[in-house]
């Protein structure tokens, strides 16, 4: 199963790195910070005709058309096209296709793909954390040696000013931080060693659930903010770290 969502998520890859004349296909949502372009779309289509046939039954769980899908009971895809859009749309090439597929709300098989450094990242439930096949493990650094990642719930400004208080108590503790616009990469930096944990106030089922499956089979960990486990029916808040810096999370105003 998780070889062939990988190949579907290579193949969808490749929309991405062909797109041109993107601004001029891109149209706001909610706001001038929800953005969708035309190829989100192209690649939702795409995923949505090629993986359900894998696991028969599932339903497709996705940013831009979710079928009224209820992720928490039986087998379900929970797809974002394109993670990082805003990204995507200005030329910053840090972007990535997130698929997970889980069973009565737990994660079974999570991949993340950046198309443009072509870096794969997967896994399966107890069969540990890949990138491009081989094996990836969260870092053994303290928070005080430390790199952390954050991100700033642009959907959500009720967060704005909770997420720089915490970013604040976290890097007078750290060496810096990092804010780069695409939740699923994040939570994968996290997972293969390049930062020690990643903190956002409010992520969508889609942002997080192909991550969070990473992190954990690379050796980390991931809750809510409130110390709670992650849901895939609502937008929640995630703190995912290695497990040196798991118990930080206790000590900061949050």
């Amino acid at each position: 199963m998780l070889e062939q969502i990988i190949s579907i998520v290579r193949q969808a890859g490749e929309t991405v790195l062909s797109a041109r004349g993107i601004s001029a296909r891109t149209y706001e949502k909610s706001s001038a910070a929800d953005l969708v372009t035309e190829f989100d779309l192209a690649v939702e289509n795409f995923l949505k005709e090629k993986l359900p046939p894998l696991c028969p039954g599932a339903v497709f769980f996705g940013e831009e058309e979710s079928e009224n899908a209820d992720p928490s009971r039986g087998w379900a895809f929970i797809v974002d096209p394109i993670d990082g859009t805003t990204n995507f749309v200005r030329g910053l090439k840090q972007s990535a296709i997130s698929v997970a597929l889980a069973c009565d709300g737990a994660v079974e098989y999570g991949v993340v793909y950046d198309p443009y450094k072509d870096e794969m990242f997967s896994a399966r439930r107890g069969g540990g954390a890949f990138l491009n096949g081989r094996p990836i493990r969260v870092s053994q650094r303290p928070i005080e040696q430390g790199v952390f990642g954050m991100g700033t719930a642009i959907y959500r400004r009720e967060y704005l000013e909770p997420t720089m208080r915490l970013t604040e108590q976290l890097f007078k503790r750290s060496c810096d931080f990092r804010r780069l616009g695409a939740a699923a990469l994040d939570l994968c930096n996290v997972a293969c060693g390049r930062t020690e944990l990643f903190f956002e106030y409010s992520l969508c089922p889609w942002d997080q659930a192909a991550g969070s499956l990473i992190v954990t089979e690379a050796g980390g960990f991931v809750c809510t903010l409130e110390g709670k486990p992650l849901t895939l029916t609502d937008r929640c808040s995630v703190w995912a770290s290695n497990q040196v810096n798991k118990d930080v999370l206790k000590e900061l105003e949050v």
